[in-house]
Formats: structure tokens, sequence, C-alpha cells
């Protein structure tokens, strides 16, 4: 049986989403857990591959099991086995044979949070970025306006970047303020490797007043990995929603 996973985690003691032999990951902690309640190893396949530190509050990944499960059930064993990882199964869903959690997947959402204040952070330290100086949030969503569409995004692409164009379409980039936190959301149906903390931490410039929004634009038009800002820490990234189309043949959802 296939199963499409929602899933909630802290990326903090993983060194990212994808297995690896030496080090922990969030895959590798799933594949640990289907395993012990299987007892048969599967591949837990993502919808996105996040970095090492980068959070998740909807990230999907599918599975394939042998062994009949009710959703339900699945799920509350999953968290079981899971214990103590900080990673929490939300709710597990029958999917079609021919399901996939990355190649189906319609749209992708992030969520950057930026905490705007001189005082050091205590219960979001790891979960955050803190900025002690103000930030013209106004001016970041203007230049951040500018980032919607389709362009070239090579300025914003990292140098190990593996797809296979710097060819990308965003549909939403948006930086609002509430109180001390600024929130940058994008939304697209996939991104380059760390493009958006590669545009986060250049819009922090514009909000700095250290870059103007016509100079924004002329560093994204300039397709230069050079003409980059600092790139923002994986602290305030989250993977926040992937979206399908029905019919992917998702059966029924049962939450938990």
């Amino acid at each position: 049986m296939r199963f499409k996973l929602t899933l909630e985690y802290d990326g903090g003691p993983f060194q990212g989403w994808q297995r690896l032999a030496d080090a922990p990951s969030v895959q590798g902690a799933l594949e640990d857990a289907v395993e012990k309640l299987s007892g048969g190893r599967s591949e837990v396949v993502g919808a996105g591959r996040t970095d090492s530190g980068v959070h998740a509050r909807g990230q999907v990944a599918h599975v394939d099991i042998d062994k009949p499960f009710e959703a339900w059930k699945l799920a509350e064993a999953l968290n079981a086995h899971l214990r103590p990882a900080p990673i929490a199964v939300l709710t597990v869903e029958e999917a079609a044979p021919d399901f996939h959690a990355r190649f189906d997947a319609t749209r992708r959402a992030y969520l950057y949070r930026i905490i705007n204040r001189r005082a050091p952070l205590t219960l979001e330290h790891g979960h955050a970025w803190r900025i002690g100086t103000l930030l013209d949030a106004a001016a970041m969503h203007a230049a951040a306006r500018r980032l919607i569409g389709q362009h070239d995004f090579t300025t914003f692409r990292d140098s190990h970047c593996q797809a296979r164009s710097p060819i990308k379409t965003l549909d939403r980039c948006d930086v609002s303020r509430e109180g001390d936190e600024i929130q940058v959301h994008c939304e697209a149906r996939s991104f380059l490797h760390r493009q958006v903390r590669s545009m986060v931490g250049t819009l922090v410039e514009v909000g700095l007043g250290k870059v103007s929004i016509a100079e924004f634009g002329a560093v994204l038009d300039a397709a230069d990995r050079t003409r980059c800002g600092p790139v923002a820490p994986p602290d305030g990234l989250y993977l926040i929603r992937v979206d399908y189309d029905p019919a992917t043949g998702i059966k029924f959802k049962v939450s938990v």
C-alpha cells in the first residue's frame, strides 16, 4: 500500500531531509520508524529536500508498506516509533499506487521568519533569524514584488544547485510585519537550491537601506551569483505547504 504522509519537524538536530550514512536526517529517522513497525526497509520520498536546519510545518512524503494498515493506525504507530526525534506525522492518507510526493506536487509554499529586535532570542532561538537593526518591511515588500513571475534566478541560485535550468516561476513573494516579526512568504511549483534563503538575504539588504528597490531589480536581472547578498541562515525557513491536483488519486484522509 502507498501512503501519503504530512509531516512537521524541527530541522535543528538534522543534517537536512536526505538520508546520510554518517549523520542524522529526517528521511533516515522516518525510514527507521517504518522498518520498526513493518519489519521491512522502505524509502520515504519527500516533496522537498530541506537543507540542514530548515524546518517544516507541512512537508509531504510517500512510502510503500507491504503490511496492510489503516491510515490512522499507521500515523499513531509512526509517531510512537519516531519519539523522541522532533518529527510528527500530522496526517496519513492512503494514496493511489502512482502517487509521487515530489513529482506530483503543483506548488510548494515557504515561510521565512525574521525577529526584528535588539534583545536576543530565547523561545525562538533556532527557529527565526534575529536582526537587531530596524528593517523597512515596506521597502522589502516592494522589492519582493519584482521577483514574481518567470525569471532567470541565477543570482539566487546556490553554486551546488543541480537543477537543469535557473528559470523558475515565482507565484508569490510577500513581506509583512506584525510587531517584531517580519514574515516572507514564497510560493512556486519548485525552487532552486537555497533560492528562498538567497532572496531573503538580499531583501534584508533592502530593508537595511544598503540596496535600493531599483538596485534589487538590477541584482535579479544580472543573473550573476556574485551579486547576491548574504544568504539567510536556515533557522527561519519553514516548508509550510505542498499542493497537489485532486486527480493524483488520493483516496481518503484521516487526521490525528
